[in-house]
């Protein structure tokens, strides 16, 4: 059962720690890699939704990229999305001169695109981009979709376009996208976006997930990843009961970002909730029911 598709296994979107003020927190993040690096995640996934980079200044974004560049040993990628193309390219070159894996790259946002000029942005992209690079799927935020037979016409043009990240809310698109995709490249990693996805993903021939939940509990994906390779039916089944469970994370309160973010709070204590999200803050009842669902008992 196990792939050999470079990048493949499990993700970690992180979060990016701050002050009680909304600075961005280096020491937090620090710890907070130090954590999933323990924990044997496969990659680490800097400044992507979770990680708040829309929330970010340019400086800011190439600041945490060269110093989260310090903090970890392992497999690193960095979403360098943004509007303006050339900032981009400025972040790209940055992540790759300080050591970074592979880059991951949004569509353009806000305006919505057509399958044209999806396909002219990432021809673009691919020209620019100097190493390995992600395209990242995400049709809720972006008002368009990457569709597979566009994901594997790009996949066919340009070896260096390593995988895709699809946070789509149907496993039918997810898997669409991995048999386009294997029909022109065997090398191509397609990673689901959505944690309770992770099994069925890897069941369609894909090759992981990027999830939110690694925050709070790697292990629990770690555990899935090696039932997964030693063929362990019944751990898969266990896991994927225990993912669905601890799924409730996104329904706690407004805004996800800022509920993961207290989940680590209070669990493990070196970051505060804080996010710059406005008005996600959870209520004393939020809290109480965060601490139930994740058995937190000892932290406040």
């Amino acid at each position: 059962m196990a792939t050999t598709v470079p990048f493949s296994g499990v993700w970690c979107p992180s979060i990016t720690p701050m002050d009680r003020e909304g600075n961005i927190d280096l020491a937090g993040l620090a710890q907070h890699i130090a954590r999933l690096n323990a924990a044997k995640v496969d990659v680490v996934l800097l400044m992507g939704s979770i990680g708040e980079f829309a929330s970010f200044s340019l400086e800011e974004r190439l600041m945490l990229i060269r110093e989260a560049r310090e903090m970890s040993p392992g497999t690193l990628v960095a979403n360098v999305s943004s509007p303006c193309f050339s900032d981009v390219v400025h972040m790209a070159q940055e992540a790759r001169r300080v050591g970074y894996d592979a880059v991951m790259v949004l569509p353009p946002y806000y305006y919505g695109q057509t399958s044209g000029q999806l396909l002219h942005y990432f021809r673009a992209i691919g020209q620019a981009v100097e190493g390995k690079w992600f395209a990242y799927n995400f049709p809720a935020r972006t008002g368009c979709d990457l569709t597979p037979e566009l994901v594997a016409t790009l996949a066919a043009e340009f070896p260096d376009f390593a995988g895709i990240k699809d946070t789509v809310d149907c496993q039918s698109h997810t898997r669409n996208m991995i048999l386009a995709t294997q029909a022109v490249r065997g090398d191509f990693a397609v990673l689901s976006g959505y944690d309770e996805y992770y099994i069925p993903n890897l069941l369609a021939g894909g090759a992981g997930v990027i999830s939110g939940l690694n925050n709070v509990m790697p292990e629990l994906f770690v555990q899935a990843r090696e039932a997964w390779r030693t063929g362990d039916l019944d751990g898969l089944s266990k896991a994927q009961q225990e993912i669905g469970k601890f799924m409730a994370i996104y329904a706690i309160g407004d805004d996800f970002v800022t509920t993961i973010k207290t989940v680590v709070s209070r669990k493990f204590g070196y970051s505060t909730p804080v996010s710059r999200n406005v008005g996600g803050t959870l209520s004393d009842a939020q809290c109480a029911i965060v601490d139930q669902v994740f058995s937190i008992t000892s932290r406040r």
